[in-house]
């Protein structure tokens, strides 16, 4: 054969081989294409687009991430209906679970009589035995019933600041239940008194622990008030309150209103208590304070169902005639009315006898005057000694047997009310008891207002002014923690407190600066403070916080050996971690080493008014609508 014929065969092959190359490669081509947008096109109409879709010849890869394994099962299956399910290549992938969510933990302790009761959700790090220990330290072991279940979930942030401080508010109350989670307790209690409960709610707001939102909710009983009293007076002094009693908010609201009515401003609030003697006290209390109103000055005062009225001296007796008629033909049954117009005195008579018994600030009690027998005298003086104390007590007064035969009962009911005063004087005539003086007990007036009503009869008259002193109120008096803390930074402020070189003992030159500091906390009653103690960078930095903890925690024991109570202190080190100068100096490395004492103090509380000023506003706008930190210590 010759060489141009197999040249020609050779040819003939190749292209038939190129050819046959080519239309395999297209056909695979047109295959993977069609599979591939078959695929895709189905996923799609089934909202399966989180799949991908490759080919790679007659193979077809799923990848992606597929939300569930039910998805990812319904991707594999629709493929599958598309091509042969054995070109159907797996590569998907399944969402991570998601973390499930912790739970929310909190903590209900009651505390009754019977003892105390836990129920709620724990987490599993909190130490259970020791919070029944602590709770049976309160009320005993056998009285601690536990229903608690618990989780493991790490324990929140606060949670266990927020535990201590609701044992802490639970030993204080005695009938009370205590709600607590990890940013938030709430307390709700009964207290004995108003004034216990105001001692109470400013004790626990000063020791709780800094970001914990506070829920105080403590009522106090209903005070039986015997007799049920109420005195309005107009005179020169002003339009005031000595007393002021009602049975309920609606009845309050209404002798207020009437009280604004007559010309009265700034604050007054009124008892509501239980003792009312009849369902119409406040209809009744309106139209006595209207009437003195329109007489434009004197004194109504209420005692139970006896009305007194004293028209000031001088006012014309037709006027008094009608305003008096005009009360008396109103009033409610079971309402009696005595109505007393004072005569001007004769400027020639004598002036009328009296016994005068004060108080000086310093507590001593002076008698003077006349007093009608030897034995009303030796009642007055055992009487005052039981109340003032024996060595206080001094008696001037003079027998004098004309006296009007109600003297001794006049007698010993001032010398009663001068035991409400803090300083001051009780002034008694014939015809009036007088009450002055300065009192720490805000309902003082209300007070006197009803024991003189009781003891002296509807028809006598009296007149108080007591002042009420917040610095004598042993509450009100105590200084604001921002105060106390303002006060220590002064002391520092003059001389640091400082310690022996690199040691954590209080050099002797300090002593006095900590006994100032501490006669300074003592004033201020329990404050949540915080005792930091800081220092210069010298030094290894893990030294220099060991070093600091051990000196901020050595100014907490020396309060503690000056008899301050700490119970509500921290001392913590904060190393060179917060340098206030620059460690480059000497004279800035000397302020960096410091002892700070901070303040911690909750979230405020919003309160809801229910003074005067909330009724005024109440007032206007009805009537609107009608018309249309510390010094540096020493580390060297």
């Amino acid at each position: 054969m010759r060489l141009s014929s197999i040249f020609i065969i050779a040819t003939t092959f190749l292209a038939a081989g190129i050819i046959s190359l080519v239309t395999a490669s297209f056909a695979v081509t047109m295959i993977e294409e069609n599979s591939e947008y078959g695929v895709r096109q189905a996923l799609d109409e089934k909202g399966l687009t989180w799949a991908e879709v490759h080919s790679n010849g007659l193979q077809v890869y799923l990848t992606g991430t597929a939300p569930s394994e039910a998805n990812r099962f319904l991707a594999v299956s629709t493929a599958g209906s598309v091509v042969d399910a054995a070109r159907v290549i797996d590569k998907m992938e399944l969402a991570q679970s998601q973390r499930l969510t912790p739970p929310h933990f909190s903590l209900e302790i009651l505390r009754n009589d019977s003892g105390i009761s836990m129920m709620g959700l724990i987490p599993a790090g909190t130490d259970r035995d020791a919070l029944i220990s602590d709770l049976a330290d309160i009320v005993g072991e056998d009285d601690v019933s536990d229903l608690l279940d618990v989780a493991d979930y790490p324990v929140p942030d606060g949670w266990e600041d927020a535990v201590r401080y609701g044992i802490e508010a639970l030993d204080r109350l005695p009938r009370s239940k205590i709600s607590i989670d990890a940013e938030r307790v709430r307390v709700i209690a009964m207290a004995d008194s108003e004034d216990a409960q105001r001692k109470l709610e400013a004790a626990l707001t000063r020791a709780a622990p800094a970001g914990l939102r506070l829920g105080l909710e403590i009522s106090a009983p209903r005070p039986v008030i015997t007799p049920f009293s109420l005195r309005f007076l107009i005179d020169e002094d002003g339009v005031r309150f000595d007393s002021c009693s009602a049975d309920t908010e609606e009845a309050r609201d209404r002798i207020l209103q009437a009280a604004l009515r007559a010309g009265l401003t700034g604050k007054a609030s009124c008892t509501i208590g239980l003792g009312v003697p009849s369902p119409n006290w406040a209809k009744a209390a309106e139209m006595s304070i209207k009437a003195l109103g329109k007489l434009g000055g004197g004194s109504v005062t209420f005692a139970d169902a006896d009305i007194t009225l004293v028209a000031v001296e001088g006012t014309a007796q037709g006027t008094f005639d009608q305003v008096v008629g005009e009360l008396e033909n109103s009033l409610p049954e079971v309402f009696t009315l005595h109505a007393v117009l004072p005569k001007t005195p004769d400027a020639n008579a004598e002036g009328p006898p009296e016994f005068v018994a004060t108080m000086s600030p310093e507590g001593l009690v002076q008698m003077r005057g006349r007093i009608s027998d030897e034995l009303t005298r030796d009642a007055a003086i055992s009487f005052a000694q039981a109340k003032f104390g024996s060595d206080v007590v001094h008696n001037s007064a003079r027998i004098d047997e004309t006296l009007p035969r109600d003297w001794p009962v006049r007698v010993l009911t001032g010398l009663e009310a001068l035991t409400q005063l803090s300083n001051g004087a009780v002034t008694i005539t014939p015809d009036n008891v007088t009450v002055t003086g300065n009192t720490g007990n805000q309902d003082a007036k209300a007070v006197i207002s009803r024991l003189l009503s009781e003891k002296l009869g509807e028809a006598e008259t009296f007149s108080i002014n007591v002042t009420y002193q917040e610095k004598l109120d042993p509450v009100a008096s105590l200084p604001t923690p921002e105060e106390c803390i303002s006060r220590i930074k002064e002391i520092q402020g003059q001389r640091k407190i400082s310690f022996e070189p690199g040691s954590d003992t209080i050099d002797g030159a300090s002593r006095q600066t900590v006994d100032q500091i501490a006669e300074v906390l003592k004033a201020c009653g329990p404050i949540k403070l915080e005792i930091g103690g800081h220092t210069d960078s010298q030094g290894r930095e893990t030294m220099n916080q060991q070093l600091s903890q051990a000196r901020a925690q050595a100014v907490l024991n020396g309060l503690r050996a000056r008899r301050v109570l700490t119970s509500s202190f921290t001392a913590k080190g904060y190393g060179e971690a917060e340098p206030i100068a620059n460690n480059g100096t000497e004279d800035g490395r000397e302020e960096n080493r410091r002892i700070e004492f901070k303040l911690i103090r909750p979230e405020p509380i919003n309160e809801t008014e229910t003074t005067l000023e909330a009724v005024e506003r109440d007032s206007g706008s009805d009537a609107a609508a009608s018309e249309d930190e510390g010094t540096p210590d020493d580390k060297n």
